[in-house]
């Protein structure tokens, strides 16, 4: 890969950043918990079970743990359904438990984020509920989106608009009237013109961190306002029109009025609360939710997207780095999450179709989950040793590193899960086109011995497939060279060499092998390709992926060096 030449990126070193800055380069852990580890017995994940598996996060070395949705909720999508923002969903535990699990991780020097669900509500949400009986006009319908309908009696929806996850945008309610929800039916969205929701939403964010929450990560932040003056767009129209900060419905320059008074809310803690935005938007405007006078940081998605491919790799890396430089703030290194197939599996699929502007054409490993696993065939071992070399890559880059829970045990997606027990509304909504997010929240497995892996004692809400029990967190602890032990390891060599956000490309000779140099010294080298690369005589790794063949970096594999 030719890279002589390019200019390291500075911003900030570490060694002189304050406390309130622990998020710029911390590695911080999804926790999905309905999926985590149950400690009722009930099949559902819950705060008593994340609780009892703190060592777990301790030994790892997260920096900070991220909290999807544990609100009181229908699951009509999976916790993002909120009925109510400032409480526990009993099923998963009560105030108490989450108090106990914040003073918990904090004692075991992990910081904790909560996920803020702010563009819709759910349906039982108490807001809701009373819109559906105030009726025509009343200011309770004002907190949501309601209008009338078109045609001679108005039963026609306002708009042609589909939905995120598939079906019309618009719901009619019981007096003819239809109100506007972007994703599932059960998740009307807000009108965030109205004071009276921005008010809530900053007793909200005050409620958490007044009970010791560290961060806020923001789900779909760029969509809250919008713009629904009459003519509405046809659903042709919308598509068609920019994304430059005018669009009715997306990435508004106005919801950056929002964030400022967050901003402000954040601010007055110490240390300040930290905050990172979900924003799928045009790459140039990440830097508008990421600076010091908004959220502070926002998701970098694109290796979501990416094959196994230096020249991929070598884009978004300097890219995002770019990006960060501008706002001031740090960029994010995401390979999995809940929204997506698990990147071991991704990699042991054939590469994505893609277009001409270089993006995917089709959902990356959804075919596979189509066939039911079957086809595309899925070369599992590859898959898990190109994610090992990922991990390690992503590792060692100047920012913040995301872990989804389970990528540590090297955990596959599970296509294995029969129609009647998905819960996706993706799914049901697309039947035939899209198999939903169900295969990476299937619960963990802990022990290949106990029943259900150690989940919990009761059948838990998603099965979990015979295979687990060589994936699970027993069979892989006291193993040297399991994918549990390597994430340890890298975990805590990344303290001890973690340095200024600041990288230097290194010439390798070759298309498929990347280099680059931290300023301590600290080098990462990863080979894309199949063949073995030969290493500087002499150099010895700290940290190696896989084996190496004498003095060669094997191929789909990536080494750490202390200094190089």
């Amino acid at each position: 890969m030719t890279t002589a030449g390019t200019p390291a990126l500075q911003t900030a070193d570490p060694q002189q950043i304050e406390l309130p800055e622990w998020w710029r380069q911390a590695v911080v852990y999804q926790v999905y918990p309905r999926s985590f580890a149950d400690a009722d017995g009930d099949g559902i994940g819950d705060l008593p079970g994340i609780l009892s598996r703190i060592d777990h996060l301790r030994e790892l070395g997260v920096d900070a743990v991220w909290l999807s949705p544990f609100y009181p909720s229908e699951l009509a999508d999976g916790g993002y359904d909120v009925a109510d923002y400032r409480d526990v969903d009993p099923r998963l535990g009560t105030l108490e438990d989450f108090d106990r699990l914040v003073d918990a991780l904090h004692a075991a020097g992990i910081r904790i984020v909560v996920d803020i669900v702010p563009n819709h509500t759910s349906d039982q949400h108490a807001w809701f509920q009373e819109a559906l009986a105030a009726g025509r006009g009343s200011a309770a319908r004002e907190r949501y989106i309601f209008r009338d309908g078109t045609g001679p009696d108005g039963s026609e929806p306002p708009t042609d608009w589909v939905s995120v996850f598939g079906g019309p945008a618009w719901e009619r309610v019981a007096d003819g009237q239809w109100y506007f929800h972007n994703f599932a039916v059960e998740q009307p969205d807000l009108n965030w013109d109205n004071p009276e929701v921005r008010a809530d939403f900053v007793r909200t964010l005050r409620f958490w961190a007044d009970r010791g929450v560290d961060g806020f990560r923001i789900d779909v932040a760029h969509m809250l306002t919008k713009d629904l003056t009459e003519p509405l767009p046809s659903r042709a129209e919308l598509e068609s029109l920019p994304r430059d900060g005018h669009h009715p419905l997306i990435d508004r320059d106005d919801v950056h009025e929002v964030y400022a008074e967050w901003r402000a809310v954040f601010d007055s803690y110490d240390p300040p609360r930290a905050a990172v935005a979900e924003a799928w938007v045009d790459p140039a405007r990440i830097p508008l939710y990421a600076r010091a006078e908004s959220l502070g940081q926002a998701f970098n998605f694109d290796l979501l997207e990416a094959d196994f491919n230096a020249g991929q790799f070598s884009r978004i890396v300097g890219s995002n780095l770019l990006l960060a430089a501008e706002s001031g703030s740090s960029t994010t290194w995401v390979l999995s999450n809940h929204d997506v197939v698990r990147h071991a599996t991704r990699y042991g699929l054939p590469d994505a179709e893609r277009g001409e502007d270089g993006r995917p054409v089709r959902k990356h490993g959804n075919e596979w989950l189509l066939s039911g696993g079957t086809t595309p065939q899925l070369d599992r071992a590859r898959g898990l040793r190109r994610a090992r070399a990922a991990s390690l890559f992503v590792l060692g880059l100047p920012g913040s590193a995301y872990i989804y829970q389970g990528e540590e045990l090297g955990l596959h997606e599970v296509a294995e899960i029969p129609d009647a027990q998905r819960q996706d509304p993706t799914f049901f909504r697309s039947p035939g086109e899209d198999m939903g997010r169900d295969g990476c929240r299937v619960p963990l497995p802990w022990s290949a011995d106990e029943p259900f892996f150690g989940f919990g004692s009761g059948a838990p809400h998603l099965p979990q497939p015979s295979w687990f029990a060589e994936a699970s967190a027993s069979a892989q602890a006291g193993d040297p060279t399991s994918t549990l032990t390597l994430y340890r390891d890298a975990l805590a060599l990344r303290r001890r060499l973690q340095t200024a956000e600041t990288l230097e490309w290194i010439e390798t000779g070759r298309e498929d092998v990347l280099r680059f140099r931290r300023p301590s010294g600290w080098t990462v080298i990863t080979n894309f390709g199949t063949e073995p690369f030969d290493l500087p005589e002499g150099a010895a790794p700290v940290l190696t992926s896989a084996p190496l063949d004498g003095g060669r970096l094997p191929g789909e594999a990536t080494a750490w060096f202390d200094a190089l």
